[in-house]
């Protein structure tokens, strides 16, 4: 192990609901919709899977399609442009308290990365926004130079987030458990098995779930204000 690893501390970032109040899939929709890109209808077809995904009734993989597919066959060159105008119109939206949660992170030296279940191309532009150049996210499958619409390996989604985070440790010769200090901020029940292996677990506007687990924990909440 690395000298290094015992004087390492990590922040990790959950995205939707977390670092953003809303939904980054649905703003890609919208945004997408209203250069004519997707039909009229495309924000309550996406709804309604997101409403069946909630429900437990609708597989990360099916929700992950339904946001790629209709892009498949564009040219990652159009997708990357389009995905830096998304940026620009997303600016606007980001909390500034979020930033400076962020920032108070980054300007203790801590190694920060956002880690979201939302595919790479609709997450990479709110690392930027946020100053995050490492950002873990659901990966798409690329055929040629086209997404495909499939997830390529596992999402980046419940237990699986702590395998990509390991994985991108790795890559770094460090490991979650030899840190001397980390820190994951989610709102979900669905991140347990990564908030269940930081030191320090953060629920962020929580749902019911995860806030009941927060407070059987005695984990910090914090609210949105």
């Amino acid at each position: 192990m690395p000298i290094s690893a015992f004087a390492m501390k990590l922040a990790l970032f959950d995205l939707d609901h977390t670092l953003i109040p809303f939904d980054s899939g649905m703003a890609w929709t919208r945004f997408l919709m209203a250069r004519g890109v997707l039909p009229a209808d495309a924000e309550s077809v996406y709804l309604g899977y997101c409403r069946q995904y909630v429900a437990g009734t609708l597989d990360i993989r099916e929700l992950h399609r339904v946001s790629v597919a209709p892009l498949a066959g564009l040219g990652l060159a159009v997708l990357r442009q389009w995905a830096g105008e998304f940026e620009a119109a997303m600016a606007p939206q980001v909390p500034p308290a979020m930033r400076a949660l962020v920032r108070r992170h980054q300007d203790a030296g801590h190694l920060c990365a956002i880690v979201t279940a939302t595919t790479w191309l609709i997450a990479e532009p709110f690392g930027r926004l946020f100053g995050v150049a490492d950002v873990i996210a659901t990966p798409s499958l690329v055929v040629g130079d086209a997404l495909d619409g499939a997830i390529d390996g596992d999402p980046c989604f419940g237990a699986h987030k702590l395998v990509h985070v390991s994985r991108w440790l790795a890559a770094r010769d460090l490991r979650l458990e030899a840190l001397e200090q980390s820190w994951f901020y989610s709102d979900s029940i669905n991140d347990l098995p990564l908030l269940g292996a930081v030191s320090d677990p953060v629920a962020v506007c929580p749902d019911d779930r995860l806030r009941a687990q927060a407070l059987q924990a005695g984990w910090p909440i914090l609210e949105r204000g």
